[in-house]
């Protein structure tokens, strides 16, 4: 009953579960985590990812993407599109059933937190500055580094005489933890449209306690700009005929 979109769902369901779960026990109120820290959400997220790309495989997807910037980007190096619209909506439907879960799994913990902000980035991301440009050149930078190393980690040539298939998903979740430490301060680093729209669409439609608005103004940059990254990052994997 596997089957590539199914596995792409989950994966994503359980990248975000795990995600925004790191960042809910950081920022509500109440959690034993409360406070954690930077360090505590960066390394929450490279974990998730890890935990995301084995239950994608597991599941049925070989590719495990589970983000529309990778899946554009290797359709772009690779010149076939045909995987990018279905697996964007099984990743976008896995973001939202994933951020419903980090709603339910704190439950208790959303009518004892005041700040509408800190409720908010338990589902996506918002700008430490907020300011287009930058803002929209962040997503893109750490977007195509994202791409692009991923592409390499499992290039030919790395395989060739580097680390085995089995070590991808650790690999990858090591270059997300690095991606936030250096390159996550200004926009949260979103990388991927599916983790900040589909949180920000289950914002949106569930009731939360106390929660205000969803920020719909900033949604497209998180969006866009990976998307942006992505694109770039596949140009350049194609012109160096890394695959």
């Amino acid at each position: 009953m596997t089957s590539p979109l199914l596995g792409e769902f989950l994966g994503t369901m359980i990248l975000i579960l795990l995600g925004d779960g790191a960042v809910a026990a950081v920022l509500l109120k109440r959690s034993k985590a409360e406070g954690g820290g930077w360090i505590v959400i960066t390394a929450g997220w490279a974990f998730a990812v890890m935990a995301g790309v084995f239950t994608a495989i597991a599941c049925g997807s070989s590719d495990a993407h589970l983000n529309p910037a990778v899946t554009i980007g290797f359709a772009v190096r690779d010149s076939d599109f045909a995987k990018f619209t279905p697996y964007l909506l099984a990743q976008l439907l896995g973001g939202i059933a994933g951020a419903a879960l980090v709603w339910l799994h704190y439950l208790s913990h959303w009518k004892e937190t005041p700040d509408v902000a800190a409720k908010l980035g338990c589902f996506c991301t918002g700008p430490a500055i907020r300011s287009f440009l930058p803002n929209l050149l962040s997503e893109i930078i750490a977007t195509f580094v994202l791409v692009f190393v991923v592409g390499a980690i499992f290039s030919k040539n790395v395989a060739a005489g580097g680390p085995g298939a089995g070590l991808g998903p650790y690999l990858v979740g090591s270059l997300v933890w690095g991606i936030g430490l250096s390159l996550g301060g200004p926009t949260g680093y979103a990388i991927n449209p599916a983790r900040d729209l589909g949180p920000r669409i289950a914002h949106a439609i569930l009731p939360i306690a106390g929660k205000g608005a969803s920020d719909w103004r900033y949604a497209p940059i998180p969006v866009i700009g990976p998307l942006l990254g992505g694109i770039v990052a596949g140009l350049l994997l194609r012109a160096l005929a890394i695959s």
